[in-house]
């Protein structure tokens, strides 16, 4: 891909979206062709191959790893031949647009490993992310292409690695030409970490060594092959973080920067207000959708807003099917239909405006696997659609017989917290449960929140936050208003949690083996532990004080 220049992949992606319907047939046809004698295909095929044949007999299945359980999924020779080539296509609009960055300079990518597990069977399972560090490929080009030694990808310790790859990323501040990681949240983590710990890393670079408390000996023999006193440069960043105000911070401290790569989609796009407030201008660039179980589309427009951003499905990377979604808050009472009742729709059959739950089949065994992923239509590029991410399905808060979707949450969250912003204040972090620990229940959100211009959330004035649970159940759909007012539903409360609550709540989520780098906080709290450790945590609880109108 890398001999052909960022032009000739465009040229492909042009092919490519051209030829959508005929190429989806090949990959089909090339899946059922090598798998069709495997015992699974074999029950429903009986060895042949025809497409139809596949649609009328293979169930769809279910579902994807970003609801909070663990999947496995083999790793085959096409599978790490398509990842290399996503990354190809993914970059070339990024090229385009921004310059060949791998020329430019070096990215600030805060990356992390987790421990392999090996199955029952004896084989080797790690996180996708894992699998890609782990590449002989992806060593070879790291020294040259990024901050990060290896060292401080794959230390055990989450907050030793996070430490050193912001060290290491200062140190070299100068040649730092994009900064990211995969999603949005562990690039703010990474920032709040700095936040934190600027006078530390400041007295290290002076010094020119590593602080003691990291113990880890891979860090430390990274570190002592590059670090030296430098008390001219230790004293220049000190002098930009002590600062009032932490606003644009990141283009003060790695002024090469030409934008910030990371997911800001779907369930990160709460993270954009805050991202912008510590980069301010600089683009925020979502560069592809994929899934543990399939690599999906990419951005071909990286200068566009976050909340804008769609992806051109690549028909060359999987099967794709759609399962139309109907809208669970329409007023009628029509009963949405079994799945199996519903025809999936092919990817260049899909309608503008209309909403579907992604369906794959893969080369590497999933056969109609529903992902989980509502996605909706904004278009088309030649005859690929384009789509936005909406939501996980049934990612849901639900007191009664009311069902209130991620989008539903985030839309209230969104018109609430607009409270917030004339006051200087930012809400950085939330999610949500349903307390039905008295009757009837109701709902909880969790807001983390952050003052601009040295501001602390205790001056925040109480009726603000009254008045935004107000707004928030406003701005809910029309079911939950009709139980609010038939007091089906009781009052939504907002509880505000201290700084550093939800940084707590990943500690805790990584303790249990979720990656750092693929840590998707979750919308809805489902576990015990989880909500303890936020209700330890809060400093004001808030509730609605009337049922909406």
């Amino acid at each position: 891909m890398a001999t052909i220049g960022y032009e000739g992949v465009l040229k492909m992606i042009e092919e490519l979206t051209t030829n959508a319907g005929q190429i989806q047939d090949e990959v089909l046809r090339e899946i059922l062709s090598r798998n069709a004698g495997t015992e699974y295909l074999r029950g429903f095929l009986h060895g042949q191959t025809e497409k139809q044949l596949f649609k009328k007999n293979v169930p769809i299945v279910t579902s994807g790893t970003s609801g909070g359980q663990p999947k496995m999924t083999p790793v085959t020779a096409q599978v790490t031949k398509n990842c290399e080539l996503f990354r190809g296509f993914y970059e070339s609009p990024v090229i385009k647009h921004f310059g060949d960055i791998n020329q430019a300079g070096k990215r600030m990518e805060l990356m992390f490993a987790r421990p392999e597990i090996e199955t029952p069977s004896g084989l080797k399972a790690a996180s996708v992310s894992t699998s890609i560090y782990k590449e002989s490929k992806f060593r070879t080009i790291l020294p040259k292409l990024y901050t990060s030694p290896i060292e401080t990808i794959f230390c055990p310790d989450p907050n030793h690695g996070l430490q050193c790859q912001l060290l290491f990323g200062l140190i070299q501040r100068d040649e730092v030409v994009t900064i990211g990681s995969l999603f949005a949240s562990t690039v703010l983590r990474g920032i709040k970490f700095l936040e934190n710990h600027w006078q530390e890393l400041c007295y290290d670079i002076k010094t020119g060594r590593l602080s003691d408390w990291i113990t880890d000996s891979g860090c430390r023999n990274a570190a002592s092959l590059v670090m030296k006193p430098n008390p001219e440069q230790a004293d220049l960043i000190e002098s930009i973080c002590n600062c009032k105000s932490w606003e644009g911070i990141i283009r003060k401290l790695w002024p090469k920067a030409r934008y910030i790569g990371c997911i800001c989609t779907g369930v990160m796009r709460q993270y954009i207000a805050e991202l912008e407030f510590y980069c301010r201008g600089l683009p925020l660039v979502s560069a592809f959708y994929a899934c543990s179980e399939a690599i999906c589309g990419i951005n071909l427009e990286p200068l566009c807003k976050p909340y804008d951003v769609s992806y051109t499905f690549l028909p060359s990377m999987a099967y794709f099917e759609f399962l139309p979604v109907e809208n669970d808050h329409d007023e009628s009472i029509d009963m949405k239909k079994n799945d199996e009742d519903t025809e999936l729709v092919d990817l260049v059959n899909v309608k503008a405006g209309q909403c579907y739950e992604l369906v794959v089949t893969t080369c590497a065994g999933l056969y109609r696997y529903k992902v989980g992923d509502v996605l909706m239509v904004s278009g088309f590029y030649n005859n690929a659609p384009q789509f936005q991410f909406v939501e996980r399905k049934n990612v849901i808060l639900s007191v009664d017989q009311e069902k209130t979707s991620e989008t539903d949450l985030s839309k209230a969250v969104t018109e609430a917290k607009a409270l917030l912003d004339p006051l200087g204040f930012i809400l950085t972090e939330y999610t949500s449960y349903v307390d039905t620990s008295s009757a009837p229940g109701h709902y909880v959100l969790f807001w983390e929140i952050k003052g601009k211009e040295g501001k602390h959330c205790k001056e925040l004035d109480p009726k603000i936050m009254v008045e935004c649970c107000s707004r928030m159940e406003e701005s809910l759909h029309y079911t939950y208003k009709i139980y609010r007012k038939r007091n089906i539903i009781a009052a939504l409360e907002i509880r505000v949690v201290k700084q550093g609550s939800f940084e707590a709540l990943m500690d805790y989520y990584v303790s249990k083996g979720t990656s750092l780098s693929q840590y998707k906080k979750p919308s809805c709290i489902k576990s015990e532990e989880a909500l303890k450790i936020l209700d330890s945590r809060v400093i004001g609880k808030y509730f609605s004080p009337k049922s909406p109108l």
